[in-house]
């Protein structure tokens, strides 16, 4: 009954320059993109946050600083890192650009046969970096939100609202589970840089209340929480499209 609000990284240099970052390291936000993690700061600094978990990469920690620097000063929001929301470990495809990765065979199983991926072996860079399949990056990434759903959950109650800090790839493939649409079909879904996605699971499904939001305004989830903290959750959707997050308690 927690609400994971997933928040893609601001824009990097490598974002701009149609480089793959992956797990290289030193891959910050550009000014552009320090400037979209304070713009979505501000728009989640009227919601309490009951914790913040970030990708270890810069980009993804630069950006939770940037959430955790907008909160209320009397707010003890935690702050935690977690590898399992880390970006795809793409081995060899590790940056390079992407109009030269679009050039080989791979490329197409990537857009329209992702289950079946498994990056391959990096033998170029010492230390190599690690490669895996992206049905391995969804299984992991699901795991880590459900774990710190329930944990989040146990500590703060029903309703309690946290962050997850990741990557693209990552975001989409855990948006696809809870969407209930194959991975194969992922790259259907769009989450652009500094984007937030609203995931509530329940014990019967979960309900993705939002995909992709650059917007301006804030982020304003009390009617939910409140109706969660009173009501509990069926995991039951009102037929008919009910009458939104701020209706009063049925």
């Amino acid at each position: 009954m927690a609400i994971c609000l997933l928040l893609r990284h601001g824009r990097t240099r490598s974002n701009a320059e149609g480089r793959l970052a992956g797990w290289s390291p030193g891959i910050g936000l550009d000014e552009h993109g320090a400037t979209q993690a304070r713009t979505v700061a501000g728009r989640l600094a009227g919601t309490e946050l009951a914790a913040v978990v970030a990708s270890p990469l810069q980009r993804c920690q630069e950006t939770a600083a940037a959430v955790l620097a907008a909160q209320p000063a009397d707010r003890d929001v935690a702050r935690h890192t977690e590898e399992d929301l880390g970006e795809a470990r793409y081995g060899a495809w590790t940056g390079r650009p992407l109009s030269e990765l679009a050039e080989e065979p791979l490329w197409r199983d990537v857009q329209d046969r992702p289950a079946s991926v498994t990056f391959p072996t990096d033998t170029l860079t010492d230390p190599p970096f690690a490669h895996e399949s992206m049905r391995r990056m969804q299984e992991r990434a699901v795991a880590a939100v459900r774990a710190w759903d329930a944990r989040v959950e146990a500590e703060h109650g029903p309703g309690g609202v946290w962050v997850a800090v990741s990557h693209g790839d990552v975001i989409k493939a855990i948006l696809a589970d809870a969407l209930a649409t194959p991975l194969d079909d992922f790259q259907r879904i769009v989450v652009d840089p500094a984007s937030l996605s609203i995931v509530h699971r329940t014990s019967a499904r979960p309900f993705v209340l939002r995909t992709n939001d650059t917007g301006s305004d804030p982020v304003d989830l009390q009617g939910l929480v409140t109706r969660l903290r009173s009501e509990g959750a069926s995991g039951d959707a009102a037929v008919g499209g009910g009458g939104g997050a701020d209706a009063p308690p049925t």
